[in-house]
């Protein structure tokens, strides 16, 4: 359950919004004037039985009959289209903030380095974009009109009241402090166990889930049974609030009927008795007994509005908190001035990039550890030359091919790019120089030639068949049935590894990048497709510079410096020859891997 101070304030998050709001101010201005309006009219009809009655049943005359029809059906087409209008601006309202919210929240996620994605789940992001940024839309659109709606119809009510007989009004205005209380007191409980429920509920869909995608290791391991006693489980306690939930519920709204009722016969006990005395006309009576059973609704609705309002500052805080989030490298104002941003780059100030890389006195440690991975570490990598990164699974190898890439930035010392400090230059104007192949590939949505020209938006065919033939996956788009216009599904689920880790090489090489890095790009592929990229990468790092991530040490014996990776830490550096003539580490792991190669040649 929330603290205390936050159910007794139950707008202070609201100012971190505001900005968002502002925008949009006179279409929020016209749903709170609209809304009012709207109640009022609502709050006047009992007014009008109060006439018919009094006039008409209680006098026994017709007179009028035609102007009192015509006037209520204007009230009630007048009313029609307020409400037709207010209904709808609510909803842009809530679409307008939505979209901006959303367009907020992802354009900055766009901004952040790796680190935070490394801490934070997409489950965990993604929640942030779509339902906060929900739940706020809908507080400033539909809650905050039926706020309006209902504090507007309660006013109307008692000023109505008052106006008529201010006795009656008096008797009814008693139950009302005592029938707040007891709503709030149950709306507090319902908020928890609802929340309860809705954690609950969350971890019921995280094991359904895990249960249906890890079907296939559940059968391996035999698991089955213990999936299913945690789903029981799970289920189980979902069940036991859900009741307890449910009685309390039936309990709140017993009591609000009962209320109610209670309002009500004393309405009907000192109405009735003034009519008897001949104080009060039967349509006053009547309008009052209307009032009455109209009044605990919207009090019940404030309440749950309100504590709505309370659970939505949860989904505020998250979502200032993401975009409030710093990035741990970003461009300094100086740099933005020049180059542009993510979003707004001056790629007429860009310079060409000629592929001079430098570690100068860099000392590194992740923003997550607490040890340093690189410390006092120099290398020079002329243009054009080709940089392997070799060591075990979990051994570290992609530290520096991140500095590079400026996924991180050093703890101490510099990258040099060209001679010039990397962070003197932006961030999209290096990753425009880089082409990058992950050893997972990824292919977005669309077909193969919208899937190619991520890395160039403006090639032709004629290009993206050149890149093709360059890695050896030309032949993969001429099988397909539409070619380049084929789908490649969600994630390239239409295809193989193999063809997705060629068309992610391909779509690396149609940038002309000056930097090429190739994270063990053939260690998830078989042995054809190894093969083909093996060849495809001779001819692509010509006259680039390239760093190789390689598992495999049989790939990289032609690399101009091997670096020899080991617990995080770089423990060797040379050629093939120079390496394997020291007989460290490298020589070792050289050997136990020719070793495991003969003897799976043997089985």
């Amino acid at each position: 359950m929330e603290k205390d101070e936050n159910i007794r304030l139950p707008f202070f998050g609201i100012p971190r919004i505001l900005p968002y709001v502002k925008p949009y101010r006179r279409l929020v201005f016209f749903m709170i004037m609209l809304g009012g309006l709207s109640s009022a009219i609502d709050a006047i009809y009992p007014l009008f039985n109060r006439y018919a009655l009094d006039h008409f049943v209680g006098e026994g005359t017709l007179k009028g009959l035609g102007v009192f029809i015509v006037q209520y059906i204007a009230l009630v087409l007048f009313q029609t289209v307020i409400n037709y209008k207010s209904t709808f601006d609510c909803g842009r309202m809530e679409m307008f903030l939505n979209r901006d919210l959303r367009n907020t929240a992802f354009n900055h996620v766009q901004t952040l380095s790796f680190s935070y994605f490394n801490q934070n789940s997409v489950g965990y992001i993604h929640a942030r974009i779509m339902s906060d940024t929900g739940n706020i839309g809908e507080m400033f659109s539909w809650r905050m009109m039926n706020l309006v709606w209902n504090g507007s119809f309660i006013a109307g009510i008692f000023a109505v009241m008052l106006f008529i007989d201010a006795r009656l009004c008096a008797y009814i205005l008693l139950l009302v402090p005592a029938a707040v209380l007891l709503m709030v007191y149950f709306q507090r409980k319902l908020l928890f166990y609802n929340r309860k429920i809705r954690e609950l509920n969350s971890r019921i869909t995280g094991d359904f889930n895990e249960g249906i995608t890890g079907l296939r290791s559940i059968k391996v391991l035999c698991v089955e049974e213990k999936m299913t006693r945690s789903f029981k489980g799970d289920t189980g306690d979902m069940r036991r609030e859900s009741i307890r939930e449910a009685r309390f519920s039936a309990f709140f709204l017993s009591s609000v009927v009962m209320m109610s009722s209670l309002v009500l016969s004393l309405v009907l006990w000192k109405g009735g008795s003034l009519t008897r005395e001949g104080l009060m006309r039967i349509g006053t009576l009547s309008v009052f007994l209307s009032y009455a059973l109209q009044l605990l609704d919207p009090i019940q609705n404030i309440i749950e509005t309100l504590s709505t309002f309370v659970a939505v500052q949860v989904n505020i805080e998250r979502f200032s908190r993401l975009v409030a989030e710093e990035s741990d490298v970003a461009d300094t104002p100086e740099v933005v001035a020049v180059y542009g941003d993510t979003f707004q780059p001056k790629k007429e100030n860009w310079e060409e990039l000629l592929g001079d890389v430098e570690f100068k006195d860099v000392s590194f440690q992740y923003p997550d550890g607490d040890e340093l991975v690189l410390e006092h570490f120099n290398l020079k990598v002329p243009h054009g030359t080709n940089v392997a990164i070799v060591g075990e699974t979990g051994a570290g190898k992609s530290t520096l091919v991140n500095l590079v890439c400026r996924f991180y930035e050093p703890t101490k010392g510099q990258v040099l790019l060209d001679g010039r400090d990397a962070r003197e230059r932006s961030q999209l104007w290096l990753h425009s120089h880089i082409g990058y192949v992950l050893q997972t590939p990824h292919l977005f949505s669309g077909t193969v030639r919208d899937n190619l020209r991520y890395g160039k938006p403006d090639a032709s065919d004629e290009e993206i068949m050149a890149a093709l033939r360059m890695v050896s996956a030309e032949e993969i788009v001429s099988r397909m049935e539409k070619g380049l216009d084929s789908e490649v599904g969600e994630g390239g689920s239409l295809l193989s590894t193999g063809e997705k880790q060629l068309l992610s090489f391909a779509r690396a090489i149609l940038k002309d990048p000056r930097l090429l890095v190739l994270d063990e790009a053939t260690s998830s592929v078989d042995t054809v497709t190894e093969k083909a990229i093996q060849n495809a990468i001779k001819t692509v790092i010509k006259g680039r510079t390239s760093f190789v991530i390689a598992h495999r040490l049989s790939t990289v014996v032609d690399a101009d410096v091997i670096l020899v990776v080991r617990n995080g830490r770089i423990i060797a550096s040379g050629t093939h020859e120079e390496l394997m003539k020291e007989k460290g580490y490298y020589y070792s792991l050289y050997h136990r891997q020719y070793e495991e190669l003969v003897w799976e040649g043997t089985e």
